[in-house]
């Protein structure tokens, strides 16, 4: 009952979160002098009854905070209105969303499978060879741009072939089998997968690398080993439980930073993500999607700090007690 109020809690303190960034990205971008159904109004195939209803939904012949409510209003309903293309802006984003969270929570995994495991293994052979190329190939990894390592990775499918380029299914997706279809996925996941994996994989091994060498050094597990203990038991036993809690609080961040991220190596990749799309209402200047896509990062981030701490309630007692 009390881990159910914790969460409660969590979620009524974002609400402030999301008004603060609502109001932020609406303000900046209707104060700019770009009008917002600029596009609307030149593409022929929207009726004037469209166009009428987006002004009146968006209150643009009154003051900006009217506008505000309005949308705001439209939002909590459910109404994103339309994109400059005339589509709806809830079909745009129920085809982006699921793609941006497969995406990342394949990266997470990969980075998590391998990442941990081998900062555990850095900081037990710490100042070796193994350590000392884990470290070099670590600093290579945090100093390469994602933009310029996607775009390098682009030109190498388009030079080998081996991978394709663009979307996330092939042309004839729909004619596959299951398994084949699966295998089609994974192949146009590869790349933009990979480039987001290399740049997360150097930071979460070093910082799980630098919690396992804290732990070690400390008095318990010094105690640990006085006692007898095998060093197998005194490292994934006794230290590794206490090492990976701060990483736990680090996976709502790491989910943030993949899908900021993720927006450049998506349109280089032309990957149809969330990120993407922002990029790309951003430079048509449509209000409408913009804000949706905004708002729905915002949310997503938000989430992704909320399972980090549930998370983290259920592996440490001592916060569950606390909690209580």
């Amino acid at each position: 009952m009390e881990f159910t109020k914790y969460i409660f809690k969590r979620i009524l303190q974002t609400i402030p979160l999301l008004i603060i960034v609502s109001l932020i990205s609406f303000f900046i971008i209707r104060l700019s002098p770009v009008d917002p159904l600029a596009e609307l109004r030149l593409n022929p195939s929207i009726s004037q009854e469209t166009l009428n209803k987006e002004i009146k939904r968006l209150n643009l012949d009154k003051p900006i905070y009217i506008q505000y409510f309005s949308w705001a209003k439209s939002f909590v309903k459910g109404d994103l209105g339309y994109t400059s293309a005339g589509e709806k802006v809830s079909v745009k984003l129920k085809e982006r969303i699921p793609n941006t969270l497969l995406l990342t929570l394949v990266v997470i995994f990969m980075t998590w499978a391998v990442g941990v495991p081998l900062g555990i293994l850095s900081a037990i052979k710490k100042e070796t060879a193994f350590d000392r190329m884990l470290t070099i190939l670590a600093s290579i990894g945090m100093a390469i741009p994602s933009f310029f390592f996607a775009i390098l990775m682009l030109m190498f499918a388009v030079k080998t072939g081996w991978f394709p380029v663009g979307g996330l299914t092939s042309y004839n997706f729909n004619d596959m089998g299951f398994g084949a279809k699966i295998i089609d996925i994974a192949k146009h996941l590869c790349l933009p997968a990979l480039v987001l994996f290399t740049i997360s994989l150097s930071g979460l091994q070093r910082q799980m690398r630098a919690n396992m060498l804290e732990v070690l050094d400390s008095d318990y597990v010094k105690f640990a080993r006085a006692k007898g203990l095998s060093e197998w038991k005194v490292v994934f036993k006794h230290a590794l439980r206490n090492a990976v809690n701060p990483m736990i609080t680090l996976l709502g961040f790491e989910f943030a930073g993949l899908l900021s991220g993720a927006a450049l190596t998506e349109y280089v990749f032309q990957y149809p993500g969330l990120g993407r799309l922002i990029l790309e209402a951003v430079m048509k200047s449509d209000i409408n999607l913009v804000m949706a896509s905004l708002m729905m990062g915002t949310i997503m981030l938000i989430l992704g700090n909320l399972i980090a701490d549930i998370l983290l309630m259920i592996t440490d007692p001592r916060l569950r007690r606390g909690g209580e």
